[in-house]
């Protein structure tokens, strides 16, 4: 029911009480119509230049060379012309680059994957099942993020070492499969998301267990999971310590290609910061192309009714 008009409290309580109403009534521009100010803006700006400074100072090296950056190791904000130079120089080096391309988007898209399905399913069973040991279990979970990754490290290698599997990409896939972290983000996000009412509505039209989650759960997750596995495939992209140890040189994964660009004793930094850039370039391909679906899932997400 709609609240009443100002004259019609004008006609029933006085002056008095409508010229308060008039003041508590939201005024143009108020509330969800109100638009940014310029310090909202100018903050915004800051923001993005920051961030992207860096990218934009590894670009300037690349398009130098090393007796320029030599002289002055801070190069002007104006690109030299040597950027094509140093990429033919990248790709024309003994480091495997597109194969260690590939390597990298191979990883990072089956790990991204296999940790939205694995991650999606085992939050959907702590947050809506009901089963003997679930706290604890989800508690031993949680706790596991507390042990750092390098103590894990020399069993893990020793475990690979005897499979076979050393210097093959399935080293690096299979023990990201599944992270902790999105086990706790994918229940934290179903537990609040996913009303009870539709898992009872599709159990009473009949639906399995799988069926249940496949039409109601994974429609109710997919904001979540799109943002998981945007981190997940960023992590795996940038990951250099595992796949150094297990796959080694002759293997690469893109991180490790580049750090095969340092020479033993003189470090050609144009030759390097090519090499960063090439990597990152697919990075900022995939926010760019998957940036409107994210937000747009997000924002799904984010409006009940």
């Amino acid at each position: 029911m709609s609240a009443p008009s100002i004259p019609v409290i004008h006609q029933t309580a006085g002056a008095g009480a409508a010229r308060a109403a008039a003041r508590r009534r939201p005024t143009k521009g108020a509330g969800s119509d109100r638009r940014p100010g310029w310090v909202t803006y100018v903050i915004l700006v800051a923001v993005i230049l920051i961030s992207a400074y860096p990218l934009y100072f590894a670009f300037l090296l690349a398009s130098s060379d090393a007796g320029t950056i030599a002289q002055t190791p801070i190069p002007s904000l104006i690109p030299r012309g040597q950027f094509f130079d140093n990429v033919g120089r990248v790709l024309s080096a003994d480091i495997h680059f597109w194969k260690a391309l590939g390597n990298s988007l191979i990883i990072s898209t089956v790990t991204a994957l296999s940790v939205v399905i694995f991650s999606t399913l085992a939050g959907y069973s702590f947050a809506k099942l009901r089963f003997r040991g679930r706290g604890p279990l989800l508690v031993f979970v949680v706790a596991t993020t507390a042990v750092p990754t390098q103590l894990g490290i020399v069993p893990l290698f020793i475990v690979m070492s005897q499979l076979g599997w050393t210097g093959k990409l399935i080293a690096v896939i299979v023990p990201g499969m599944v992270t902790a972290f999105g086990v706790f983000w994918m229940t934290q996000y179903l537990e609040s998301a996913l009303p009870y009412e539709l898992i009872e509505a599709a159990r009473v039209d009949g639906a399995s267990m799988i069926r249940t989650f496949y039409h109601v759960a994974l429609p109710a997750a997919r904001p979540a999971a799109a943002m998981l596995g945007l981190f997940t495939f960023v992590g795996s992209w940038t990951n250099f310590f595992w796949p150094f140890i297990v796959l080694g040189s002759s293997n690469p994964t893109l991180p490790v290609a580049v750090q095969l660009l340092q020479s033993t004793y003189f470090k050609d930094m144009s030759l390097i910061m090519a090499g960063v850039t090439l990597s990152v370039i697919p990075l900022v391909v995939v926010f760019i192309f998957a940036g409107r679906q994210l937000v747009a899932g997000i924002m799904q997400g984010a409006v009940k009714g």
